[in-house]
């Protein structure tokens, strides 16, 4: 009998490949997700939030072999970022491509994280394409630092919620947050 781990990812790869939204745990706080390529489930997830699209997301990737893929010209720098981060480390990258439209900052830019936990990797994999992750909260509310402070309207308003790491009380954090334009120019965003 499978466990709940590799029974959650097949169900969230299915609902997601057929343009769903889920709740899943990720590396930082728990967080509203879908198909980053598909503008329809995007769209929906904005409208769950209460969240103009003006106000970009993130994606979920499973390593930075595949930042090539959704970004045009990735700054060399960006690899040493990654790999002396020491915490979840989210990137704003210029120049996004091969993503829904409305996902893309209104400047061209897109925020990517490689996310070293299990299951949120492990969910990259499968659907083999980047997984968008917002925090699981409405728009201007606080967000929810585990399951059990995720509000009712979020949980009502996805098409499946994870089991896997429900019980996990500890307070997870957001991720830090740097722009990173083409030329190697670093702001800090969030740390």
């Amino acid at each position: 009998m499978e466990n709940i781990f590799d029974e959650d990812i097949k169900k969230c790869v299915e609902v997601m490949r057929g343009g769903g939204i889920i709740l899943y745990p990720t590396d930082t706080i728990w967080g509203i997700g879908c198909d980053a390529t598909n503008a329809d489930a995007v769209k929906r997830v904005y409208e769950l939030k209460q969240r103009t699209d003006s106000k970009a997301m993130l994606v979920l990737v499973d390593n930075e072999a595949r930042l090539d893929r959704y970004v045009t010209e990735v700054p060399e720098i960006a690899y040493q970022l990654i790999e002396v981060a020491d915490k979840p480390l989210t990137i704003i990258y210029d120049q996004a491509k091969n993503l829904a439209a409305n996902l893309v900052g209104g400047d061209g830019s897109i925020g990517i994280r490689i996310t070293h936990e299990a299951f949120s990797k492990e969910l990259c994999q499968r659907l083999g394409r980047p997984v968008v992750s917002t925090s699981a909260n409405e728009s201007g509310a606080p967000s929810a630092r585990n399951f059990s402070e995720i509000s009712e309207t979020i949980k009502q308003g996805v098409d499946y919620i994870v089991g896997y790491r429900r019980d996990d009380k500890s307070p997870h954090r957001a991720s830090s947050i740097i722009k990173l334009k083409s030329d190697g120019t670093i702001t800090i965003i969030r740390q």
